[in-house]
């Protein structure tokens, strides 16, 4: 049985880091958890927005927070991969081969703009996202732990970009927009961010986020949660309106984010409304429309919401939930 107390000192770090953040990505709560929760349960984001609401800042405030490494990858159409893997190089001194790293060997990787570069670069960070690793003239270098990407691209720049390929688009955990400012929010972003962003201070270190992923492995997860999860998951592939669904690596992806979120909320257990509300930004990117549906004016969202509507949620007490009754998890 996990102890509640480290489940609350938990809950207490992952607030602590969303405050933080908070000081510079000014209104905007759900987006600044779903990234710190997806660090948390091992994950990569995409955020997808209009240029100047705050993506790069996210993350740089995020990056911030964390006494971790951080390095950006701006990519445009003449970047190699080479640059997002790194190279050899041959040392005249040494007479002997130097690895020199790119730029995705970092702790937080920021791949800025990701979609303006080639299916080939794209192609590069795959490895990185999945394995942990990256390989150069047959040479693997493991990745320093935590590892977390975050892509940022704009939906409506269309000219000189290479949209991300469904394999690709599947590693990410999430995908997430996160909107236009309210006024009073904006208000306060033109008068108080400059400041922020010169005051903001790590608060959490390289060793608490691998604390806070293996506690949250350890939140439980019953048996008629798992299955609702993977029900939701399972109906996106006989949907009418999809032409592919989603894997099960989006239920995998679904649970782990479920175990995060739980913890962030100070519970030991993971609850369908933990699945509920989270399908969504863990599913939309991972399913293709038909073209019947796009002319109908659907959108994935929409679709994924049908689909929650159309799966019963399972009521729980709170042993079901825990595994207490049948003795699951």
């Amino acid at each position: 049985m996990i102890d509640e107390t480290v489940v609350g000192q938990g809950a207490q770090t992952l607030a602590r880091i969303c405050g933080n953040i908070e000081t510079v990505i000014i209104g905007k709560r759900e987006s600044v958890e779903l990234v710190v929760l997806s660090l948390i349960a091992s994950g990569h984001v995409l955020i997808e927005d209009m240029p100047g609401t705050g993506k790069t800042s996210l993350v740089s405030a995020l990056a911030r927070s964390l006494d971790c490494g951080f390095r950006r990858i701006q990519f445009t159409p003449d970047i190699m991969p080479s640059d997002v893997t790194g190279f050899s190089i041959f040392n005249q001194k040494t007479r002997d081969f130097e690895f020199r790293p790119g730029g995705v060997m970092s702790n937080l990787v920021l791949a800025d703009e990701i979609n303006r570069a080639s299916a080939k670069t794209q192609s590069a960070l795959l490895e990185a996202m999945e394995e942990r690793q990256v390989t150069v003239d047959s040479e693997t270098h493991r990745l320093d732990e935590p590892f977390m990407v975050l892509a940022t691209e704009n939906p409506i720049e269309q000219y000189g970009t290479y949209p991300l390929p469904e394999a690709q688009l599947d590693r990410f955990l999430i995908k997430l927009s996160m909107g236009y400012p309210q006024m009073d929010e904006e208000v306060r972003i033109v008068l108080e961010t400059k400041a922020a962003k010169a005051r903001i201070a790590p608060v959490a270190s390289k060793g608490d986020i691998l604390t806070l992923r293996e506690l949250a492995e350890k939140i439980l997860v019953s048996a008629p949660v798992a299955r609702y999860a993977v029900q939701v998951v399972s109906s996106t592939r006989t949907m009418k309106e999809c032409s592919v669904g989603a894997s099960p690596r989006g239920s995998i992806a679904l649970i782990k984010l479920g175990q995060a979120h739980a913890l962030l909320r100070g519970r030991s257990y993971v609850t369908p409304d933990d699945v509920k509300y989270l399908a969504p930004f863990v599913l939309s990117h991972r399913v293709i429309l038909t073209h019947e549906a796009r002319i109908a004016g659907r959108d994935a969202r929409s679709v994924i919401e049908t689909v929650l509507d159309s799966v019963a949620v399972p009521t729980l007490t709170e042993a079901e939930a825990r595994g207490l009754s049948n003795g699951t998890r």
